[in-house]
């Protein structure tokens, strides 16, 4: 059984906007920058998957792929480039650590009925909580 609080589902849907809104701005900028096909293909993925998560559309599928996205770039700063968690002089992966519990957050619970992805196919289980 789905335990539903009264406003999770607003909750919900201002943590699929904001942090969509940060992979659309982060990846248009990769998109732009033109600095390689990697890059170009890592914004435009980061670009549609916000859209995606703005608009509540395959929500939990674009938050797999920002949290593969998260993972490496945790990685990049922790074992690459030896950035701390947290840094005086530069960017610590801090900020990388919250976007990585927002992801999981969104893959773990949906995107909620205010959503374009509630309920048809993915929460079948849930559509007693919401009818």
């Amino acid at each position: 059984m789905l335990l539903t609080l009264p406003f999770q589902d607003y909750g919900l849907l201002l943590l699929r906007i904001i942090v969509g809104a940060i992979f659309i701005v982060h990846g248009w900028s990769k998109i732009k920058a033109k600095s390689g096909k990697f890059f170009v293909f890592l914004g435009a993925a980061e670009t549609l998957g916000g859209i995606a998560s703005v608009l509540g559309f395959l929500t939990q599928f674009a938050n797999i792929g920002f949290l593969i996205i998260m993972l490496s770039a945790i990685y990049m700063k922790e074992f690459k480039w030896n950035v701390k968690f947290v840094e005086q002089e530069k960017m610590g992966w801090e900020f990388d650590a919250i976007i990585l519990a927002a992801t999981v957050i969104l893959i773990i619970l949906g995107a909620g009925s205010l959503s374009n992805s509630f309920p048809p196919f993915l929460h079948n289980d849930c559509k007693s909580d919401y009818s």
